[in-house]
């Protein structure tokens, strides 16, 4: 799988701009603010649906424009087809395959499968769980492209019952007992969608474990694969249970008290954790707050790695995206990084400096200059 053609109208910095690309490397280069991230970005939204960089549509349309159009030809198995995304702040997207419209933007998800690296991603390792729950729904949703209705779903009825468990707590008599009759009811929505979630989640951990060893054994000197190691940790117990539904309800109804006195859920996937830890056998440390600055970048690298070999062993290669990560590695781990993923089908990099980019993923060069790019003969 590659994109062959990219257009952007009205996206980021660009008012017009069609790009014509290969498979195998390519890099564009270019000063800091000229606009090299926004046209990986513009692939990855086609893929989530989503930026990397922010977590609303609104900076994604030029300043001044009404709407933003992504467009790119991908080929898939020698058929090409045309994925499209009209942005549209403050009114619904849509999203077109082949110039026909899309029941749902969210349909569009999966079609087109893109791993990006950039240097944000030391926050999967130091940032707050939040960070690390979105890293494994954006992975979930590719690989199960449904998925991303019962999330959506599930942040839907979550805002509602925290809203519901804000007024019950304030409420009295009659009042009250009507507010958590109404809470019961969502109650059973929450449970239904969080148990579908968190059942996926763990799967999803168990599938992943193993690349990450892989992986973090391969990018982080001296390293042995088990060194490295994640695992799930749900906002309750669920050791031995064969009902997720049942326990979360359960749990839910054990928890009430405390969710009325302070207006809040507190149980379910948005309060769960993906644990990484380093070490090994008995002594094991969790990667946030023990590791050092090295350590956490190979783990966050690792992570991503992980997610790219996970999805090839699906049966797709995903397009790859190095967002100016060079610049935060040394010589070593730069040839190391681009030895592994050299032989991907096609891999994205940007860079402020070409010396930046490794000999192993000198393929095709763009030149990213004042809203310009040029391909570099």
């Amino acid at each position: 799988m590659h994109v062959a053609h990219l257009t952007l109208h009205d996206f980021r910095s660009y008012t017009d701009l069609d790009v014509v690309l290969e498979p195998g490397a390519t890099a564009f280069i270019g000063r800091n603010g000229q606009g090299k991230t926004n046209l990986i970005e513009a692939i990855d939204y086609l893929s989530r649906l989503s930026s990397h960089r922010v977590a609303s549509d609104a900076p994604l349309v030029r300043a001044g424009a009404d709407q933003a159009i992504v467009r790119a030809a991908v080929v898939r198995d020698g058929r090409t087809a045309i994925l499209e995304v009209e942005l549209n702040p403050g009114r619904a997207n849509r999203a077109r395959i082949n110039k026909s419209p899309l029941p749902r933007p969210r349909d569009l998800i999966g079609v087109m499968r893109t791993v990006v690296f950039a240097p944000d991603d030391l926050t999967l390792v130091k940032g707050d769980p939040s960070d690390r729950r979105k890293f494994l729904d954006d992975l979930l949703t590719l690989r199960t492209p449904r998925l991303a209705g019962v999330r959506s779903d599930y942040d839907r009825i979550l805002r509602q019952r925290n809203s519901l468990l804000k007024t019950a707590g304030f409420a009295r008599g009659e009042s009250r007992e009507t507010a958590l009759s109404t809470l019961s009811v969502w109650d059973l929505q929450l449970a239904s969608a969080g148990a579908q979630l968190l059942a996926a989640r763990l799967k999803l951990v168990d599938d992943l474990r193993p690349y990450v060893g892989k992986a973090y054994e391969a990018v982080a000197r001296g390293a042995r694969r088990d060194d490295a190691e994640i695992d799930y940790k749900a906002s309750f117990d669920i050791d031995g249970v064969d009902d997720l539904e049942e326990a979360l309800l359960a749990e839910l109804d054990r928890r009430r008290k405390d969710e009325l006195d302070r207006g809040v859920s507190l149980v379910g996937p948005h309060r769960d954790e993906l644990v990484l830890t380093l070490g090994n056998g008995d002594l094991r440390l969790p990667v946030k707050g023990y590791a050092s600055h090295g350590e956490s970048w190979s783990f966050a690298l690792a992570l991503r790695l992980a997610s790219y070999d996970l999805l090839r062993s699906d049966g797709d290669d995903p397009i790859l995206v190095l967002d100016d990560v060079f610049a935060e590695l040394d010589t070593e781990r730069r040839a190391q990084l681009a030895d592994l993923v050299a032989g991907a089908e096609q891999v994205l990099v940007t860079a402020a400096v070409a010396d930046d980019v490794p000999e192993a993923l000198r393929g095709v060069r763009f030149l990213v200059a004042d809203g310009e790019v040029t391909r570099d003969e």
